[in-house]
């Protein structure tokens, strides 16, 4: 009885060693750090500035260069192909050089590409101006993508992504609106004045984001000109399922407010996107946590149900409540799609070359983007808006053959 003290004492001396050397418990890393803000505004003021000068210049090149509505459709094509070109160089640059300084260099020959647009009289200087503006916004583009990989907790990775991509869709409904207001009620130079500005404020926000050391990729001896050097092969299934959806997506955003007008419903065309834009701000909090918690396929295929869905109905709409309710619905699909996807092509290639990843995801969907926007036109041309549309409903139920053959199966398969 009288070593009960002791042997008392012994145990509570074992149990505070052992809670000494019991580890903590590790604290979930924050999403919305300072860094992840900055990138996304920074992503967020580039987009910005292309969707105001998108919807602006076919009235630029009209007016003030008198020229004619092929000409239009040049401009938008040489801006287009120049950031196809170099969105796969910028991911081979991006997981071999200074990821910092290729934002910067990208930031700054944006911005000065966005005031040189004051001093433009020549169509064809325009066009020359236009290609380098392409290339600044391909590489800024693609290195803000795939750097906030890095700043997003990997736990979190899904959610990041659907809020870095909410930042895009807010300035694709923003920049739009501010672009007609100020081209309506101010002239073009004050108009390329806050572009400029724009752009100084995503160079701002990129200057400021300090970005995560990454591992180095490990030498290889294969040839200076092999392709796997600007297209990352494991990032190609998904990318073509985001060219698909992209192909139809190009209708939406380039002919919506014409088919608008043909069906007499022009004065609220302006608020398509704005419903677009809300479904995918509502829905975003809760597609990215599915994503994260429950997989890819809860999301991807709802998506592209009601992607199909709206464009259909789209295709039929005669009343303005029908006509944004479309909206809504493609924009609750479109949400759910284009972050997954962009997911998904990262996650199928090694750390160090998600830079490579991003990119080739980004060039299949620009791809995708002013293919469909060039074909369907056409269709429209031949028959209608209302057959255009019902075409771009039918060639997104396809990504339901693209996805699962190239990835849910496969996926499945390894699983086995």
């Amino acid at each position: 009885m009288n070593n009960l003290p002791d042997i008392r004492h012994n145990k509570h001396k074992k149990e505070a060693i052992i809670s000494m050397h019991k580890p903590e418990p590790t604290q979930e890393a924050p999403l919305w750090s300072r860094n992840f803000i900055t990138i996304c505004f920074s992503s967020f003021f580039v987009y910005m500035t292309f969707y105001i000068l998108a919807v602006t210049l076919p009235t630029f090149v009209l007016e003030n260069l008198h020229g004619s509505n092929q000409q239009i459709g040049l401009v938008t094509t040489v801006f287009i192909i120049a950031a196809v070109i170099f969105r796969p160089l910028t991911g081979k640059w991006l997981d071999e050089l200074d990821k910092k300084k290729i934002i910067l260099f990208s930031l700054i020959l944006f911005a000065i590409c966005s005031i040189l647009h004051l001093v433009v009289t020549n169509f064809y200087i325009l066009l020359l101006l236009r290609f380098i503006h392409g290339i600044s916004f391909g590489i800024a583009a693609t290195a803000t993508s795939a750097v906030v990989i890095h700043i997003i907790p990997v736990n979190r990775r899904g959610e990041g992504i659907g809020y870095f991509s909410l930042f895009m869709s807010l300035a694709m409904v923003i920049g739009p609106f501010l672009g007609l207001t100020l081209m309506n009620n101010f002239s073009f130079s004050v108009l390329f004045i806050a572009c400029f500005v724009l752009a100084l404020l995503s160079m701002v926000c990129g200057m400021i984001t300090q970005l995560p050391t990454t591992p180095a990729p490990a030498k290889t001896a294969s040839s200076s000109w092999d392709w796997k050097k600007f297209i990352e092969p494991k990032a190609i299934p998904i990318s073509l399922a985001g060219c698909v959806l992209a192909f139809s997506y190009g209708a939406i955003s380039t002919f919506i407010s014409v088919y608008a007008k043909t069906i007499g419903l022009e004065k609220v065309a302006s608020y398509f996107f704005m419903v677009f834009a809300a479904m995918i701000l509502i829905s975003r909090p809760f597609t990215g946590k599915l994503f994260d918690r429950k997989g890819e396929h809860i999301l991807v295929y709802p998506g592209i149900i009601l992607f199909v869905v709206g464009m259909i109905w789209l295709s039929q709409a005669n009343t303005a409540f029908i006509f944004l309710l479309t909206g809504g619905i493609i924009g609750l699909g479109f949400g759910a799609l284009l972050p997954s996807f962009q997911a998904l092509a990262v996650r199928s290639a090694p750390s160090h070359r998600s830079g490579l990843a991003t990119g080739t995801y980004f060039v299949f969907f620009d791809s995708g983007y002013g293919l469909g926007s060039y074909i369907l036109g056409i269709i429209a041309a031949q028959t209608n808006y209302h057959t255009m549309y019902l075409v771009g409903g039918i060639v997104v139920a396809f990504t339901v053959v693209l996805y699962y053959g190239l990835h849910h199966r496969k996926q499945k398969v390894q699983t086995a």
